[in-house]
């Protein structure tokens, strides 16, 4: 810290010692400024005087009541003008104790606002000016009631100039904290939708793959004993989906990684290209699926293609585990306009049919992916059973901030 902020800071710290060493500055100039007489004639010159008594001790009262002028400036600028109008009715010759009254003026200028500096200002300016020309023992034209005019104006002008300056700092300054204030909002709102984010990924790849393992497991249990070749079959399909669920729990996973850390996965994210496989792994734990697609074509942006598939994922896993074991579902996805459809029936006849009655995350993590592209989603039972979930996207994805989500 260089020796000037340290002054500064100094300053700041202790105001009152600071007007100390000004108004004893001031009584200093005024003192000295009461010995000196300036001659008009051929030249100016200059004699040297003896003030009045009471001249001094007029300076006296004006230089201390600075003192206290940041407490109350107005209080200490009528004490410094009553002294001033007194000084300039009963001194001849006349000393400077108006500039008492002009550093008075100058603190109720930078304290205050523009009005009230207008209607002091005047005021002083008048009072002062007027008692001097009324009753003052010079002309009422005499330079000397003129000039005080001059000095009144100086110090009302300067103080509201430091005020204005003051104002404008202080207004920089809240508008950084402000956006410093937003910024760190904003990072908390995208680190927030960051995290459901990959919450939503976690749940539809946790949910899918172990549904899977959970049924190939239990076919390999119940006929383990008597049909040995089959229970390999339904072990096989377990260690595939095992392994399919290491791999994009990898993939998530390795989105939270740091730049320093080893490298993440490089595997696209699973859309609608990858539909015939997803609807093999349900086929190969035993549900029935009929897939139908008039989307051939269509190229999505990712977010959509993503959406789209995890959508299917989490609606069949639903039916596998809601649905009841002979239930059948059905997968359409239909280009219709600027919109991608997607709907998932199914006719399940289980105890426990409708998903929504899980107290799962699967229905609310659906409509946080369609809601995030400005789709819409809809949900409920059939008639006549099972229930049918309906997503309808669109191929040009629009978020609330005009930003891909991909």
């Amino acid at each position: 810290m260089s020796t000037l902020q340290r002054a500064k800071v100094q300053a700041k710290a202790h105001p009152l010692a600071v007007d100390a060493v000004l108004a004893a500055g001031v009584l200093a100039c005024m003192v000295a400024g009461s010995f000196v007489e300036p001659r008009h004639r051929d030249t100016v010159s200059w004699a040297l005087r003896t003030p009045d008594p009471l001249s001094l001790v007029l300076m006296v009262l004006g230089a201390a009541a600075l003192v206290f002028r940041r407490r109350a400036p107005m209080t200490v600028l009528a004490l410094t003008g009553t002294v001033s109008v007194v000084e300039s009715v009963t001194g001849d010759p006349r000393t400077p104790v108006a500039m008492s009254a002009v550093i008075a003026l100058y603190t109720v200028a930078s304290t205050t606002d523009r009005p009230t500096t207008w209607r002091v200002g005047l005021l002083t300016t008048t009072v002062l000016t007027g008692a001097a020309m009324a009753a003052g023992p010079l002309p009422w034209y005499a330079q000397e009631n003129l000039g005080i005019v001059a000095w009144a104006g100086i110090g009302a002008t300067a103080g509201d100039a430091v005020r204005s300056r003051r104002a404008f700092i202080q207004a920089i300054r809240e508008r950084a904290e402000r956006a410093e204030r937003t910024r760190e909002e904003e990072a908390r709102r995208r680190v927030a939708e960051e995290r459901l984010r990959i919450a939503r990924d976690l749940h539809d790849v946790v949910a899918h793959h172990i549904a899977l393992v959970n049924v190939q497991a239990g076919v390999a249990a119940h006929i383990m004993d008597k049909r040995p070749d089959q229970a390999k079959e339904a072990l096989a399909h377990v260690r595939e989906a095992s392994r399919s669920a290491l791999n994009e729990l990898r993939a998530t996973v390795g989105l939270l990684r740091q730049s320093g850390d080893p490298e993440a996965p490089t595997e696209p994210a699973p859309g609608l290209d990858r539909l015939d496989e997803l609807a093999g792994t349900f086929r190969n734990a035993g549900l029935r699926i009929e897939v139908a697609r008039t989307d051939q074509g269509t190229a999505l942006p990712a977010a959509v293609d993503l959406a789209a598939y995890r959508i299917i994922q989490e609606a069949l896993t639903n039916v596998q585990k809601h649905a009841g074991p002979h239930a059948k579902a059905e997968v359409s996805v239909v280009r219709v306009g600027p919109n991608i459809e997607i709907t998932v029936l199914d006719d399940g006849s289980g105890e426990d049919a409708d998903p929504a009655s899980g107290g799962g995350h699967g229905l609310l993590g659906m409509r946080e992916r369609v809601t995030a592209l400005r789709g819409t989603l809809t949900t409920g039972p059939r008639y006549g059973g099972g229930f049918r979930i309906h997503a309808i996207l669109p191929v040009k994805n629009r978020t609330p901030t005009g930003e891909d989500p991909a």
